[in-house]
């Protein structure tokens, strides 16, 4: 049966959704208050939460903000309210709230709404991160304060950060919810079919996770797709790991399109930049883990926590939460150590020695190949082959030092975006 809980401090208001509910077949939980509340969701997760946003002790939208950054907002919350106004009901959608029911809710209306709630959030990722909760640290709060001037906009937003540093996030906290959402898994329609994809999306978001890979044939799909986004009410969203104005100058991405997408850009910072998120994030990971019951119940002993946040996560949040699913499966104790956190973590590539044997009989050229080639490879094994980390290291542009790597013979490995080979 699926457990509904109702907070509202009117006992009226509490007592006829609870008989409507329990008449249709759910079980009712009540709250007169924010603290109620509070409690009852620290001991369990309902199906659902009908939250009043007029509350004596704690108003409804501060009670949301609580659960989203503390990571309980994992079920589906509805907001009410006598005195509703749009900017309220937006507010509320955007920290993660399903929906908002003004007062007096029609029967009608109540069931429907409490239905695809609740469908909704039994297909929801329980484990899923959202912008809410990434984390404190100032850089955080700035990228909030940076999306919520745009959220607005109807132009395309260009979103710059390294891989797995949490650029979907940034982008679903300016969707609007209820709205559709398109994130193809690959780029082929845009080439074949931009415009049926800007279709799909209308009144709603079109989302594109790395538009630096996209083909010349894929590039002009998309600048074809943009000459429609304001037809269809589309917000176009893109992500991009690689400097798009490098390689717009270097041809290898066409300017039109990159004038367009970079007019609105925000850059979203990686995990290291804001690392003393670290231990929250993984405590939520966990926590979301062990809730859903995909692990026996688990913590990370404090020792742990820090061994986690001097880490430089090369591979960022998608790494970040992969170490601690693999602590939670596969640690036999309750207690997660600093041990097992360390055998977890990828190990540091070895540092080639400067001692190599240089030919120094051999021709000043011959010799300088020979000692930049060490040096290369000294910097790409320490940055653990994060190329963009190389270049500012070495005082490089990425496009002069590729050329540089391929004039030397070294060759590459391509990394994932958690950071393994």
């Amino acid at each position: 049966m699926q457990q509904v809980l109702v907070v509202d401090d009117e006992i009226g208001i509490r007592e006829l959704l609870s008989e409507i509910l329990t008449d249709e077949g759910y079980q009712v939980r009540l709250a007169d208050n924010a603290a109620s509340a509070r409690a009852f969701r620290s001991q369990t997760r309902p199906d659902l939460v009908l939250l009043d946003i007029w509350m004596p002790d704690t108003d409804g939208i501060t009670l949301l903000k609580e659960w989203a950054s503390a990571g309980l907002l994992t079920m589906p919350v509805v907001m009410m309210s006598g005195h509703g106004t749009i900017d309220t009901a937006v507010e509320a959608t955007r920290i993660g709230a399903y929906d908002f029911l003004e007062k007096p809710i029609a029967l009608q209306k109540l069931l429907a709404t409490v239905g695809r709630a609740l469908k909704h959030g039994g297909e929801q990722a329980q484990s899923a991160l959202s912008l809410a909760s990434l984390g404190r640290a100032p850089l955080v709060v700035e990228l909030k304060q940076r999306l919520e001037r745009v959220v607005n906009l109807r132009t395309p937003l260009l979103l710059t950060g390294e891989p797995g540093c949490g650029i979907e996030l940034a982008a679903r906290f300016i969707h609007p919810r209820n709205a559709p959402w398109v994130a193809p898994e690959n780029h082929a329609a845009l080439a074949e079919a931009p415009l049926d994809l800007v279709a799909q999306a209308r009144e709603g978001t079109l989302f594109l996770r790395e538009v630096a890979d996209l083909s010349r044939v894929e590039q002009k799909g998309l600048l074809l797709g943009c000459s429609k986004l304001e037809r269809y009410n589309v917000r176009l969203v893109c992500g991009a790991s690689r400097d798009l104005a490098e390689l717009s100058a270097h041809g290898a991405f066409d300017s039109r399109l990159y004038s367009a997408l970079a007019a609105t850009a925000i850059r979203v910072p990686s995990l290291r930049e804001h690392r003393e998120d670290v231990p929250d994030i993984a405590n939520l990971t966990l926590s979301r883990m062990v809730e859903a019951r995909e692990s026996p119940p688990r913590q990370l002993t404090t020792a742990a926590l820090n061994a986690l946040r001097n880490y430089d996560w090369p591979g960022n949040l998608l790494q970040l939460e992969s170490v601690v699913r693999t602590l939670a499966l596969t640690c036999t104790a309750e207690q997660i150590s600093q041990e097992e956190v360390a055998r977890a973590l990828p190990q540091p590539a070895a540092l080639p020695s400067i001692a190599h044997d240089l030919p120094f009989d051999q021709p000043l050229r011959n010799a300088r190949d020979a000692f930049e080639r060490v040096y290369f490879e000294y910097h790409i094994a320490r940055e653990g082959g994060n190329i963009s980390r190389v270049a500012e290291a070495v005082g490089l542009e990425r496009t002069h030092l590729y050329r540089k790597l391929k004039q030397l013979g070294i060759k590459l490995v391509r990394r994932s975006e958690n950071g393994e080979p």
